[in-house]
């Protein structure tokens, strides 16, 4: 095992406490006690409380049910041992047994807490980034009902012992921010990575319960994992539930729509809904339900550089009516979108655009960065198993419809996205509803926000009486609407 110690590309901030005096103050505060439960790789958390001492303050006892056999008789079998599932089959047992057994003891004036990780890190045969679980269950007060954070980390280091360095280092400060953070939420997700360079790690899932937390949103707090840079995307359904991608990607065809969804309109869904039916029909699919997908891009959340928090919720909640899945990413050009799409699934990946997103596609200035300029992102982005569809507009001049075969590309690109016509890598939405190619978000929003009650016919139902109810997009904001 790694010696837990402040490496030297890791230093501490003068606002933020070291990982040593971080585990000090908790060890030397006798108000905690509790269970490390570490299972797989992760196995480092609980050597930091022993390693800067006291820890008879705070360490009931550490449980390293290394073997998966050994796992299987404590907490159940589990079909995946790095998941979800089994870090709350942990938290489960080990907080009830601790209960159970210490309460008459020193339930009155202690609060009792359990942390646990289930991690797969590099290995001699697994020679990929490490991944893992990890939680804390804990009472704010003696005898008080307990709450919960649970995260999902990738590990970026290329060496095991730096992988191990690191998950010391973010499970004592996932402890440390739930016993004295737990009362400011972001800046606990912001201590997650204290003294941790942040290319060494990607948090991609973090949910909060429990009564410490009773008035926090989950889908506020993934928003502000990809604001702070922690992770590219963070996911969650039309429930609210925070997901941890490869729980609903692994191994899955995917169809996804980028839009503003400022407000969800006829024609909004009418593009998903009819690029589904196409996308089922593929030979490569073979009829199985696709992950489909609403995404929204930081660069559409965005005013001046802020993000407004209030306008989210309310694209949410609309999203949430129609029961979608709601991807939040910081992905500019699509081929980052595909290319984070693949690292869980090497199935089918479909996007739905419309003509003005794909006449976006071949402007320059959007790869400035890539040595092959636009041909580079379109090999990028067809890399693997990609299809876009494309679902057309009318022509606000002449009214003619443009389609995915009409539409005007100009200079050398043209040789090019002839070929990928021809290759049916880009293919036309062909069943579509015309009286819709006329709508436009941004007219929507001018008509809510000036109380035309005209806009009522260009949304679903489900989506007019949300917005009615709640008033939402009632103020006017600056804020992109393509």
């Amino acid at each position: 095992m790694s010696n837990p110690t402040h490496t030297p590309d890791e230093p501490v901030s003068s606002s933020r406490p070291s990982t040593h005096n971080k585990t000090l103050e908790i060890n030397l505060n006798s108000a905690h006690y509790g269970t490390f439960a570490e299972i797989g790789g992760g196995q480092e958390v609980a050597r930091w409380f022993f390693h800067v001492g006291g820890a008879a303050g705070t360490v009931a006892e550490t449980v390293s049910a290394y073997d998966m056999t050994v796992s299987d008789l404590r907490y159940g079998h589990a079909d995946r041992y790095v998941s979800r599932d089994r870090l709350h089959a942990m938290l489960d047992f080990e907080y009830r047994r601790l209960v159970e057994e210490l309460d008459a003891k020193r339930g009155a004036k202690t609060a009792f807490f359990v942390f646990a990780n289930t991690v797969a890190t590099r290995s001699f045969s697994h020679r990929e980034n490490g991944h893992g679980w990890m939680g804390v269950r804990f009472q704010t007060q003696p005898r008080s009902e307990p709450s919960e954070i649970i995260i999902h980390v990738h590990l970026l280091d290329v060496e095991y012992d730096r992988e191990q360095e690191a998950l010391g280092v973010l499970g004592v400060n996932l402890i440390y921010g739930a016993f004295y953070c737990h009362d400011d939420p972001r800046m606990l997700i912001e201590s997650l990575v204290d003294n941790l360079a942040r290319q060494r790690i990607e948090l991609d899932m973090i949910k909060f319960s429990g009564p410490a937390f009773a008035g926090v949103d989950n889908r506020l707090m993934s928003l502000q994992l990809v604001e702070k840079e922690f992770t590219s995307a963070a996911m969650f359904m039309g429930t609210g539930e925070v997901l941890q991608p490869s729980e609903a990607l692994y191994k899955k065809p995917i169809l996804i729509e980028r839009g503003s969804f400022r407000p969800v309109t006829h024609l909004t869904l009418d593009m998903l809904e009819r690029a589904q039916e196409q996308f089922l029909q593929e030979p490569q699919v073979h009829g199985e339900p696709p992950v489909v997908l609403m995404e929204m891009t930081l660069r559409n959340l965005s005013a001046g550089g802020a993000i407004d928090h209030e306008d989210f919720l309310a694209r949410v909640d609309l999203l949430s009516v129609l029961g979608k899945t709601v991807l939040v990413s910081n992905f500019g050009p699509y081929f980052h979108l595909t290319e984070y799409l693949t690292r869980y699934t090497q199935k089918m990946i479909g996007i739905v655009v419309g003509i003005p997103s794909l006449q976006e596609f071949w402007n320059e200035k959007y790869y400035t960065d890539l040595r092959g300029g636009t041909v580079e992102s379109v090999g990028r982005l067809f890399k693997n198993l990609v299809k876009v569809y494309v679902y057309p507009a009318r022509d606000p001049v002449t009214e003619k419809v443009i389609t995915a075969e009409t539409v005007p590309v100009n200079g050398p690109m043209a040789h090019l996205y002839a070929f990928l016509l021809e290759d049916h890598r880009v293919e036309p939405i062909r069943q579509y509803n015309e009286a819709f190619l006329s709508l436009m978000t941004k007219d929507v929003l001018s008509r809510i926000q000036q109380g035309d009650t005209s806009w009522e016919t260009m949304v679903p139902p489900a989506i007019v009486e949300t917005i009615k109810k709640h008033k939402l997009f009632s103020s006017p904001t600056t804020l992109p609407t393509a």
